[in-house]
C-alpha cells in the first residue's frame, strides 16, 4: 500500500470523526485527496470524496436516529431541495473550476463564526420554530442554496447546514448536527450520481476511504450523543475556525 493511499485513508477517518459531530470533514478529506493526487482531475477527486463522505454520514445517521428525535418533515424538505440543487452544482463543477470561488468561502465562514460567538446561547436549547408548510418551503430553499455549493465545491457544507438548523429553525446543536447529516447525505448522493455517470470517480479508492470514514463517524457520533450540545458547539466553533484559516490560505495562494 502506497504512502498516498495511507495518507488519504487516515484523512478519511479524521473527516468522518469531525463530520459526525459538527460538519467540516472536507477540511481534512478534500485537501488530502488534492495533495496526494495533484494531477488528477478536480471532478474525479470531488466525486471520490463525496463517496467516502456519504458512507460516513450514513453511518452517523444510523446512530443519531436511535437517540435523537427529529422533525422528519422539515429535514426531508431540506434534503429534497438540497438534492436537486446539488445535482446542478455537480454539473457546474464539470464545466468550471471552483478555484475562482474560493475567496468567498472564508468570508462566509467568518460571518458564521462571528455570529455564533456573539450569541453565546445560540444552539444551547432546543426550541424549534418555522415549522409547518412555510417552514418546509423555507428549508427546501435555504438548504438548496447550500446544496448547490456542496455539489460544486463543498468544504464547510456540514457547518453551514448545522448553522442553518440552529439559527433559522431553532434547533440545539445536537439536533442540528443530526438533521444536517441527512441533508448532507442527499447532496452527496446527488453529486455521486452525476460524477459516476460522467466517469469522474475513483471507485476503489472511494470505497476504501468509505470504510475509514464510517469508523471515524461512529466514534464521532457516539461522542456527540454522550456529551450533548455543549461539546458539539465547541467542536463546531473549532471546525469553523480551522476552515476559515484553511480556505483563506488557499485563496491567498491563488493570488500570490
Amino acid at each position: 500500500m502506497t504512502f498516498e493511499i495511507l495518507f488519504v485513508l487516515a484523512a478519511a477517518f479524521g473527516a468522518g470523526f469531525i463530520d459526525a459531530m459538527a460538519g467540516g470533514g472536507g477540511l481534512l478529506q478534500l485537501p488530502a485527496l488534492f495533495a496526494a493526487y495533484p494531477t488528477a482531475p478536480h471532478t474525479a477527486l470531488l466525486g471520490t470524496g463525496k463517496l467516502a463522505g456519504l458512507a460516513g454520514t450514513s453511518s452517523a445517521i444510523a446512530r443519531f436516529i436511535r437517540h435523537v428525535r427529529l422533525d422528519w418533515k422539515l429535514v426531508l424538505s431540506a434534503a429534497g431541495g438540497a438534492f436537486v440543487a446539488s445535482l446542478a452544482g455537480a454539473w457546474l463543477a464539470t464545466l468550471f473550476s471552483p478555484e475562482r470561488f474560493r475567496t468567498l468561502v472564508p468570508a462566509l465562514l467568518s460571518l458564521v463564526l462571528l455570529y455564533t460567538l456573539l450569541h453565546r446561547d445560540l444552539g444551547r436549547e432546543h426550541r424549534p420554530r418555522n415549522r409547518g408548510r412555510r417552514g418546509h418551503w423555507l428549508a427546501a430553499a435555504t438548504a438548496g442554496g447550500i446544496g448547490l455549493y456542496d455539489g460544486f465545491f463543498g468544504p464547510g457544507t456540514g457547518s453551514f447546514l448545522v448553522f442553518l438548523f440552529v439559527r433559522v429553525f431553532g434547533l440545539d446543536f445536537l439536533h442540528a448536527s443530526a438533521s444536517a447529516k441527512i441533508v448532507n447525505a442527499s447532496t452527496n448522493v446527488a453529486a455521486i450520481i452525476l460524477f459516476g455517470l460522467t466517469g469522474e470517480l475513483y471507485w476503489l479508492l472511494g470505497l476504501a476511504m468509505s470504510a475509514c470514514n464510517v469508523v471515524g463517524a461512529q466514534f464521532g457520533s457516539h461522542l456527540a450523543i454522550r456529551k450533548g450540545s455543549a461539546l458539539v458547539r465547541r467542536v463546531f466553533l473549532l471546525v469553523v475556525g480551522s476552515l476559515i484559516a484553511k480556505t483563506a490560505w488557499d485563496a491567498f495562494r491563488l493570488h500570490v
